[in-house]
Order: structure tokens, then sequence, then C-alpha cells
């Protein structure tokens, strides 16, 4: 390919796994998993460029002394791009490493450094695509083969895993692995970015309904009992790369809204933290979860959001708000939310 095409191929495949990476963090439902499978193979695909731009400038790389700006990011981007499709493989093959950050984190690490160092190097080394460098049937050829082979290794990598056991043939779809299934308050406690509030006094706390309803009123957690109380299956799934299944048991956010009647015009219900994160859901979807008080038969300690915190199937775990004071029926949606859940730990 000419030497443009593979310059702007990586830069475009760089970009579309950042964004499907990103866009993962919101997919927690089966159905999404496609979602999953086009950033494997196309983050596979990008080897075979790779190979291609690296015998190209392979004897600059290895003469320091002819090096400028542009070579030295480029090299970064070598680095980087390695970085992260091995992070990516171990972390989908073996799980590890474990702990904090784990091969997840890192891999996310990388491939936002990649994204970095590919746009500089762009930048850098800026020159314009004509039509005559890509348009031809020899091009359509050679960009069906990049992803094909990008299909090939993705699939044998899950081959590979399954035929040998590895602890990543039992991940989720999202690639988290299990921990602490239908064992109560055994998996583990996490903290997005910088929320880490004390634990709530009880006798002060109150849970507010209010926004776009006709009846706003609060609950103290002795009011809870009195609620309708119900119990659902659910998945939480957390963007660290760890996922549990618990029997959560709580109030019906179906009941709190027929309580408060939402007025005409209500599309969406906000659950607001402590520490003023927040995330919001269709009104149609609320009426379905829950706000848990116990997983399993355990009662929720503070880490873990006591004493009320959402449980949203098929969401992944930072929409789960944990320490709920406020549900808001909403008449229009909340953007807001988007700033909220990065600055509300400040």
């Amino acid at each position: 390919m000419h030497a443009r095409v593979i310059d702007y191929s990586l830069l475009a495949l760089v970009l579309i796994e950042v964004i499907s990476g990103l866009a993962s963090f919101l997919v927690g439902k089966p159905e999404g998993s496609w979602l999953f499978m086009l950033h494997g193979v196309l983050g596979l695909a990008i080897l075979v460029l790779l190979v291609w731009k690296v015998r190209r400038v392979f004897v600059r790389l290895w003469r320091p002394q002819h090096w400028d700006r542009a070579t030295v990011v480029a090299a970064l981007a070598l680095v980087a791009v390695l970085a992260t499709v091995l992070s990516g493989v171990i972390w989908t093959a073996f799980q590890w490493p474990l702990g904090y950050p784990n091969g997840l984190n890192w891999h996310v690490i990388f491939g936002l450094l990649l994204a970095c160092a590919v746009l500089g190097h762009m930048a850098l080394r800026f020159k314009p695509l004509h039509r005559r460098h890509f348009l031809g049937r020899r091009t359509a050829l050679r960009y069906a083969g990049i992803i094909a082979t990008g299909g090939l290794l993705w699939q044998g990598h899950a081959q590979i895993s399954r035929v040998a056991r590895l602890p990543g043939a039992n991940r989720r779809f999202t690639g988290s692995r299990e921990i602490g299934s239908r064992q109560g308050l055994a998996f583990p406690v996490t903290m997005w970015m910088l929320d880490n509030p004390q634990p709530l006094d009880v006798k002060e706390w109150r849970l507010h309904v209010a926004g776009a309803v006709a009846h706003p009123f609060e609950l103290s957690v002795a009011d809870l009992a009195r609620g309708r109380i119900v119990t659902q299956d659910a998945i939480l799934d957390c963007t660290g790369g760890w996922y549990t299944a618990q029997t959560w048991r709580g109030l019906s956010v179906g009941w709190l809204l027929q309580q408060a009647r939402p007025l005409p015009g209500a599309r969406a219900v906000s659950f607001v933290s402590v520490t003023g994160y927040r995330w919001s859901v269709p009104l149609t979807e609320a009426a379905s979860l829950l706000l848990a008080t116990h997983a399993g038969d355990e009662p929720l300690d503070h880490g873990h959001g006591a004493p009320l915190r959402l449980v949203a199937p098929g969401r992944r775990g930072f929409q789960w708000v944990k320490w709920v004071t406020e549900v808001r029926v909403l008449q229009q949606p909340d953007l807001g939310q988007w700033i909220a859940i990065f600055n509300s730990g400040l």
C-alpha cells in the first residue's frame, strides 16, 4: 500500500479503536457483544499495517542520528501500539495482572497514549491523501485482507484460550472476570474516580423523591421497610474488569414512582449520590429497577453503597449509583451527568 494510505489507515483504525473501546464501557447486555468483537478484530488487524509501516521506516528507526521530532513520536507510537495490543491479548487470555491497575486498566492507558502519539506523528508528518493513493481494486482487496487477518487472529486467540483452558476463557463477553458471585459482599469495593465519602449517618439520612412529580416526598431508613421490597437477580459488571452475579433485595423504584406520580412529559429518572455523582435512565426502564439494601442475605456496607445503591441490570457498574440520596424525575435529558461523574469526587 502507498505510504500515505498506511499512515491514514493506522490513524483511522486507532481512532475507531479508541471510540469503540470507550463506547464498550456503556454496554452491559449480551446483544452488544458485537462491539467487543469489532474492537478485538480491528485491534489485531492493526498488526498487519504495523508490519508494513515498520518495514518502510526500519532503516530510519535503526539510525538515531537521523531522527527528528517526528521520528521520536513515531518510535513512541510503535511502543504504544505493541503495549496496547499485548496488554489486550494478555488480559483476555490470562486475566493478568490483577489488582489496580490491572491488565484492562493498562490496556486503556496504553490505548489513549497510542492515540495521542499517532495524532502527534500525523501532525508532524502531515501529507495530504489523494484519491489516486487509495482508489482501486487492489487497495480494496488489501483492506479486506487486513480485516480478515484480524478476524482470524481474534478467533484463533479465542480458540487457544478455550483449548488451553486459560483463565480468560471464562470471562464475560465484556472481558470481565467473575468474582464473588452468590457470596454476598465478597465482591470488590471500588470507588469511581475520587468518590470516597464518609459513612452516612442513618439517623440523618433521607431519600428524597422529587423533580417532575405531583407528590414529592422523602423516606428515612425506617421508612424503607414500609415500601415495596423486591428481589432481583442481576450481574454487576464493573468497567474495572470484574463482574459478580447476585440476588439483590431492596426498594422498588416503580413503587417510588407510583407514590410520586410523575407529571406528563416526564422522560427520565436520575439517581443522585451523596457525593453529587448521578446517572439517569429512561422513565420506562426506571420502573423495573430497585434500590438495593442487601446483596444476597447480607446488608450492604458503606463501601458497597449503603444504605441504598441502584441496581440496573444490563448497565455497567459505574451506572449503579451508590449512596443514593435522591431520585429525581426529569423532563429533559441530563447532559450534566457526564460532567458530574468526573468531578463529583472533588
